[in-house]
């Protein structure tokens, strides 16, 4: 790279020569600053597109914040039998829909009187808590965490015992429709309160009544 200097005869620039290796030097010095430069430029463009850090300095690792009040769990399910008005009927609405849709057309086997079942099965109370437990047990292992097994345990342990308590016999809708061309529904009694029970009752209805002040 050239330079010009003044000669002292005629006063006209001769051309400085530099040296090739300082020419490489400076070569090189100048495409590690432009590589900088371009490193740099691409930090800020990365630092502009980031989405707003979180109020956890654990949230990269997967931790809570400390001091922070922790995540809200989900609320735990609760079996049927223990809920009741608005909220009893829409969980049975849906138990309704996983019966009809889903597990009467796989696994609801021919109406006979060694299988009986129900056109009203929502009425027999046991019946309803028989399926509504199946139902919270086939959501759980189906779900990914269950692993490949977890439908298979769910047929072992939980499908397999339900339906024969069920549409055994001698069960809950033994009385009912034993055959398709035959609909029928009765809820048969069950047994009596106990002797302790009754006799409790007996005593507290005989005792008169504390006067109000």
């Amino acid at each position: 790279m050239p330079e010009s200097t003044k000669s002292p005869d005629d006063g006209e620039l001769e051309p400085v020569r530099i040296p090739d290796r300082q020419l490489e030097g400076i070569e090189a010095s100048v495409r590690r600053l432009m590589e900088q430069s371009a490193q740099q430029a691409q930090q800020l463009d990365h630092l502009a597109s980031a989405p707003p850090p979180s109020g956890s300095p654990f949230a990269a690792f997967g931790m809570p914040g400390l001091g922070g009040p922790p995540p809200a769990a989900p609320p735990e399910p609760r079996p049927i039998l223990e809920l009741d008005g608005e909220e009893r009927e829409d969980e049975l609405d849906a138990l309704s829909d996983w019966v009809d849709d889903f597990f009467l057309p796989v696994y609801g086997a021919e109406v006979t009187t060694a299988a009986p079942w129900c056109l009203q099965w929502q009425e027999h109370d046991d019946v309803v808590a028989w399926l509504h437990a199946l139902w919270l047990a086939y959501q759980q292992h189906k779900d990914p965490e269950a692993g490949l097994s977890g439908l298979f345990v769910w047929h072992r342990d939980f499908l397999t015992h339900a339906v024969a308590a069920i549409r055994a016999p001698g069960g809950p809708l033994s009385a009912c429709m034993t055959s398709p061309d035959r609909p029928a529904h009765r809820l048969l009694p069950g047994p009596p309160p106990s002797v302790r029970t009754e006799t409790a009752n007996t005593t507290q209805a005989a005792e008169p009544d504390e006067p109000t002040s």
